[in-house]
Order: C-alpha cells, then sequence, then structure tokens
C-alpha cells in the first residue's frame, strides 16, 4: 500500500498545475483527496479542528484518501506526554468521524525530548486509543546514537506504532540555488541523520526537496528503490513530499510517483483517470 502527498491540500498557487484553472480555494480539498492520496496534516498541530469541519473533511473525500493528522503541539511539546494522555485521547475522538480516512497520527517529539525521557513515551504509547496507528518522529541527536536507536525502535515495535523518517539531505547537500526559501528552510528543518527504519509494519517518509528540481534526481532514485522494496515485503509507505517552495511539492509527487510506476511497484494516482490533467505541458514535461 503506498500513500503519496504533500504537508498541507490548500496552497493557491497549486491552481493550474495540481488543481484546474479556475479552482476556488473552498474546492481544494476535494480536488486534492481526486489527484493525491494522503495528506500530511500540519494543520492539527496548531490548533484542533471544530467537529463540523472534521464532519465537511469526511464528506469531501474519498474513503480511499487518508489523512495522517500530527498531534497537537499542547500534546507533543506541552511537557511530559504523561500528562497529556486525556488531550490525547480528546483529539482522536474528534477526529474519529473521518473513520476509514483516518491513516497513522503522528507525534512530533520537540528537539530537547531525549532518551532520557524514554519511559515517558512508553506510557504514553500504552495509553495510546486502541484502533488507531500512531508514528512517532524524534529530534534529539541522542535517540540517532546506536543505544537511543535500538531502545526507541524496540519501543516502537513493542506498541505497534511507525518510525517517522525524515530526510533533510536534499536541503542540506542539494547546493545553494534557492536563495532566502532555502535557507530559511536549512536553519528550520532540523539536521538529523536520515535513517530509513520501520516498524509497526509502515512507513512514513518526509521528503524535504531541494527547490532545484535538478538537485532532487539521486535521492529521488534511492528512495525509489527504497519504497519499491518496502512495498514488496508489504510494508505500508506512507510518503510526504515537502519544498520550501510549496509551489513544488507536487511536482516532487509526481517525480517519485512516475519513478515507482515505470518500476511497476505503484498503480496510478487518481489524477490520472481524473476529470483534469495534473498541470499544463511545461509541467508535465519535467517527468
Amino acid at each position: 500500500m503506498f500513500l503519496l502527498g504533500c504537508a498541507i491540500w490548500a496552497y493557491k498557487d497549486w491552481v493550474g498545475e495540481l488543481f484546474p484553472p479556475g479552482s476556488k480555494s473552498g474546492d481544494f480539498l476535494r480536488l486534492y483527496s481526486r489527484r493525491l492520496t494522503a495528506v500530511e496534516g500540519n494543520t492539527t498541530f496548531y490548533a484542533v479542528p471544530r467537529p463540523d469541519m472534521v464532519a465537511r473533511w469526511a464528506a469531501e473525500t474519498p474513503e480511499h484518501f487518508r489523512f495522517c493528522f500530527k498531534l497537537p503541539r499542547e500534546v507533543s511539546h506541552g511537557g511530559p506526554l504523561l500528562r497529556q494522555i486525556e488531550a490525547t485521547r480528546a483529539f482522536v475522538e474528534r477526529m474519529a468521524p473521518l473513520g476509514p480516512r483516518l491513516g497513522p497520527f503522528f507525534l512530533q517529539l520537540p528537539p530537547g525530548y531525549s532518551p532520557a525521557q524514554r519511559g515517558d513515551l512508553a506510557r504514553w504509547l500504552e495509553a495510546w486509543p486502541g484502533g488507531q496507528r500512531v508514528a512517532v518522529e524524534v529530534r534529539h541527536p541522542d535517540w540517532y546514537a546506536p543505544a537511543g536507536e535500538a531502545a526507541l525502535m524496540g519501543l516502537l515495535e513493542r506498541h505497534g506504532a511507525g518510525r517517522v523518517v525524515m530526510d533533510v539531505r536534499p536541503i542540506r547537500q542539494g547546493g545553494n540555488e534557492g536563495g532566502a526559501l532555502l535557507d530559511d528552510a536549512r536553519e528550520r528543518k532540523p539536521d538529523v541523520p536520515m535513517r530509513p527504519l520501520r516498524s509497526g509494519g509502515i512507513a512514513i517518509v518526509r521528503y524535504i526537496g531541494h527547490p532545484e528540481p535538478a538537485r532532487n534526481e539521486v535521492w529521488l532514485d534511492e528512495w525509489a528503490r527504497r519504497i519499491a522494496a518496502w512495498l514488496a515485503e508489504g510494508t505500508a509507505v506512507y510518503c510526504f513530499m515537502h519544498c520550501p517552495d510549496e509551489a513544488r511539492s507536487p511536482a516532487l509527487c509526481r517525480a517519485i510517483q512516475s519513478r515507482l510506476e515505470r518500476m511497476g511497484a505503484a498503480p496510478p494516482l487518481p489524477w490520472a483517470v481524473g476529470d483534469h490533467p495534473p498541470g499544463p505541458p511545461e509541467q508535465l514535461s519535467l517527468f
């Protein structure tokens, strides 16, 4: 199972490329969910949606579509996770009306959350609501040392939780074309090692692409081979393509998707049989 998307579903500069010319903002989610198959729901990190909004998201998207919502920052960045169990359950319950559209939830731990707090993470995972999946992203450097990584992977496996993999190599090693957008991305994104590890039968990949398309080629080729191998082994892969220039994120989706299709590893995206092409000829010629 291969699910592909961006970090957001609403971006006005996608009109004419991902969305048909003339598309209105109120139609963005409906259109997005018929072109890509998942979204990394960053919006919930900043605000918990109202019940009527959740109901609208369910009504506007097909059942095969998957939302992978980030836990609110009050949960992930509000001190010990053990204190946030009720808030965690309330958030999961709020999103429950999405039913089969719910992919793994996503806990992004802050840079200061180290392996010394492993017991806190373990107790939070033990209390995680049944029937839903969760994946964890770590940023403290000690989680990437051998002892910290082994402890983390064992903990995630015991609780059937996924490991979020962030790949920042394209913006760190891919050259300096990109100006202020690239500089800002390097400042904001954590400089963590790329560790292609899986747990809980799922893989969640956050690819931070270079704003110059050609700079991504080597990394996309590598990821296509790895994802194809994971899929062949039965791992469900959720792949989210980011770019400092958000206008280019759909093109990164097309780039990884086209590689996997050529390898026979993934079926065509919904937009291949939809009511509109994904963009004008000058964009499609990139692929």
